[in-house]
């Protein structure tokens, strides 16, 4: 339609002398609101007192039934990005982030509407799959094309986009509490009248994106540069890797379980960040002045989300000095020691260590999602490292059922069957995750380059997703 013509790939391609830039802002536009989803467990205890307003009634829904939310809407992120990530290579980013715009903030509608009415699954379509399409779509299209934009400083470009999904809860956590706060009643918890709020703003901020974005030019290069060649530290592609090639070499796996590891180990405590602190500082486990309370959760949220987004911006920009490889396994070692730490920081009621560790653990944890595409372009080239991208987020897909439901199911296994105190439920799967963190190392060091029988053949010099086709394709033809 002439009316939307404006979301070809070819009306976002830059014009000679374009500043590069540019693009980030329009990147962070988009990434500052989906990244609301880590500012989800703001809504948890409002959300079991639908019913109640003022505490859980019997027809209240339950902590681990709304946990599902988080888990459905990350799940469908990665299945979505991985089905359109090759769409998203052919049509642009521009369309990519209109989608996104219209299925994130439609989705916060029909949550509302599932929480006017109080049916849980409307909520699971809106902010878990809609929302979650949303989240996909959004995600991956200005990760892509920023890569394209700075082939120089892969790994700091990433970082400029990614950062902002990371700090989208600092945004989100304290406004989504305000208006709460400012909706509530004696007959409303104000979740619903916050939903179709945060839904229009979301929206308008992402156009903001969806407008400036633009693409470089299928020949253009930042001026002076020369790629560099590989040496110990870092890998460098010696071609471009078809994305349906790419999920047949055994990189591709090595790299799925270093990112899934990396992340089950921190989105779990991240999905419950608010109601572990208040857990395990509550009035009984350290005392009624040093017990943590509701907004001062929703502050540690908040702080976590600081963490998180300067660590992605942080560790990716240093593995384009560290390597790729080298960073990971710093995620790892360190992150483990930092996890076999936590359960007795928290018998010794020490929070600013508690806060301290954390706050370590959620920058690695950021950090691995930002380092990430600049990994796939060093083992893959740039040409569909959106697609391959995109693929690999089923990673996160499988962490955001894992990392939940060891944190959700073995507290409640602890409370309800060994009548452990809420504080000391949280033990055995902070030494679960070190254990994921060590395997990870496992599977990070075990990452080689890609074979060159997998490289793509240019047909011709235009170098565009068109032009190209898998080696063995190529082969084929000429024999």
């Amino acid at each position: 339609m002439a009316l939307f013509s404006f979301l070809d790939r070819s009306h976002s391609m830059a014009k000679p002398g374009y500043n590069r830039w540019l693009v980030p802002p329009a990147a962070l536009a988009i990434h500052l609101c989906i990244g609301q989803i880590y500012a989800y467990s703001v809504f948890n205890k409002p959300m079991t007192r639908i019913v109640g307003i003022t505490e859980s009634a019997p027809s209240d829904w339950e902590l681990t039934t709304l946990g599902w939310i988080f888990s459905i809407a990350l799940v469908t992120l990665g299945a979505s990005a991985a089905i359109f990530g090759k769409w998203l290579e052919r049509v642009g980013p521009r369309k990519a982030m209109f989608a996104s715009a219209l299925c994130f903030s439609g989705g916060f509608f029909i949550a509302a509407l599932g929480v006017h009415l109080h049916q849980i699954w409307l909520v699971y379509l809106g902010h878990g799959f809609i929302g979650g399409i949303g989240l996909g779509l959004g995600y991956i299209s200005p990760v892509s094309t920023l890569i394209k934009w700075f082939p120089d400083r892969p790994g700091m470009a990433t970082g400029m986009a990614i950062m902002g999904f990371g700090g989208g809860a600092m945004i989100a956590s304290p406004m989504a509490v305000a208006l709460m706060d400012t909706f509530k009643s004696a007959t409303s918890t104000g979740v619903a009248q916050t939903f179709l709020v945060m839904g229009a703003v979301y929206f308008l901020f992402m156009m903001f994106g969806v407008f400036t974005v633009r693409i470089p030019r299928p020949d253009w290069k930042p001026e002076g540069w020369v790629p560099k060649p590989a040496n110990k530290r870092h890998f460098v592609a010696k071609g471009h890797v078809d994305a349906d090639v790419a999920i047949r070499t055994p990189q591709f796996y090595l790299l799925f379980a270093v990112l899934m590891l990396n992340v089950t180990a921190g989105i779990g405590v991240l999905g419950q960040a608010s109601v572990m602190i208040q857990e395990m500082f509550s009035a009984a486990s350290v005392g009624e002045k040093a017990a943590v309370g509701a907004a001062a959760a929703g502050g540690f949220v908040g702080l976590l989300s600081l963490f998180n987004m300067i660590g992605r911006f942080f560790w990716s920009s240093l593995s384009d000095r560290l390597g790729r490889k080298n960073t990971y396994n710093v995620f790892f070692l360190l992150g483990a020691v930092l996890y076999f730490a936590i359960p007795t920081i928290g018998n010794m009621g020490s929070m600013v260590l508690f806060v301290l560790c954390f706050g370590i653990i959620m920058s690695m944890y950021g950090g691995g999602f930002a380092t990430i595409p600049a990994y796939l372009k060093d083992m893959f080239g740039t040409l569909q490292v959106g697609a391959i991208h995109g693929r690999l987020l089923l990673a996160w897909s499988a962490a955001a059922i894992l990392g939940p439901v060891l944190v959700n199911y073995i507290r409640a296994y602890q409370i309800e069957t060994l009548q452990l105190p809420a504080a000391q439920a949280y033990s055995i799967t902070m030494y679960i995750m070190a254990g994921l963190l060590i395997l990870g190392f496992v599977c990070n060091m075990m990452v080689k380059p890609v074979d060159d029988k997998h490289l793509m053949v240019l047909e011709d010099e235009a170098g565009d997703a068109a032009s190209v086709a898998p080696a063995t394709a190529v082969q084929s033809k000429t024999s």
